[in-house]
């Protein structure tokens, strides 16, 4: 076969100029200026660092390395936040199928790879207080209303936890004025939340602050004005206090509010 002259294709490519490849400074220029406009170029600014130390800028390496180190730690701690709301969206559909030990497992997963997962927190609170494991409910229901501290559904059960550790059947601890504190925390966030008006209003009695209980529900009243059974639980205090007048008072309100409108008559 006649011999025949290599295609551009068979021979090696002739580089444009303009393809050679860049010198360092060349590079570091380039990187520079795309990190002006793009601070947060990670990889960019991993190169720079290597560039720089290559040449001997140790001062400039060393900031880079940092700044390439505060990313890294920032994407970190993202991806940790993520991935432990994946484990604790894992663990309520344990808890959702009762699988109760398989969702704890998932909802301590969540808080090792990052402890302030508050779904995490709250559902293992919620795990041990139905398990009647009142101080490992505490310690989860504390630690969520740090992290939360404008949560009243956090404070709320936080508040129900110390009542239960006050009961000397329970625990050593005296906690009924904790938990107090926690249900008017509640109530300070949610001044409709009816049912820590009513825990409230019935620990006030049993430890006769009557004072408080009077508040409670009044308060109570005040922010639920169309829910009759704030006016009753509050016609029972003011009874129970012996003030007789303000039971009265509040039972015409009552059958004011409540009273059924007549039916309009046939049209003549």
């Amino acid at each position: 076969m006649e011999n025949q002259e290599p295609t551009s294709s068979q021979s090696e490519t002739v580089l444009d100029p303009g393809d050679q490849p860049l010198t360092p400074d060349e590079e570091i220029a380039g990187i520079e200026k795309l990190l002006a406009d793009e601070p947060d170029d990670f990889q960019a600014r991993c190169r720079l660092g290597e560039l720089y130390f290559s040449k001997g800028r140790l001062d400039d390496a060393l900031a880079e390395v940092k700044k390439a180190i505060e990313m890294a730690e920032s994407l970190r701690a993202e991806m940790n936040r993520s991935l432990a709301m994946y484990y604790a969206n894992l663990g309520t559909i344990y808890a959702t199928k009762n699988m109760t030990d398989e969702a704890e497992a998932e909802f301590r997963h969540a808080l090792d790879i990052f402890p302030y997962d508050v779904l995490a927190l709250f559902n293992l609170g919620r795990v041990y207080a139905d398990k009647k494991q009142y101080m490992e409910a505490k310690n989860y229901y504390e630690r969520l209303v740090e992290i939360t501290p404008e949560d009243p559904i956090a404070w709320y059960n936080l508040a129900g936890v110390y009542i239960e550790l006050d009961n000397p059947q329970v625990s050593d601890y005296n906690t009924i004025d904790m938990g107090i504190q926690c249900y008017l925390r509640t109530l300070e966030l949610d001044p409709k939340h009816l049912e820590s008006s009513f825990k409230l209003m019935e620990i006030a009695l049993n430890h006769k602050k009557s004072d408080l209980a009077v508040r409670v529900m009044e308060s109570a009243v005040e922010h639920n004005p169309d829910e009759p059974l704030a006016y009753y639980n509050l016609i029972s205090v003011y009874d129970k206090c012996k003030m007789f007048s303000q039971a009265e008072e509040t039972r015409k309100r009552l059958k004011e509010r409540f009273a059924k409108k007549p039916k309009d008559g046939p049209r003549s």
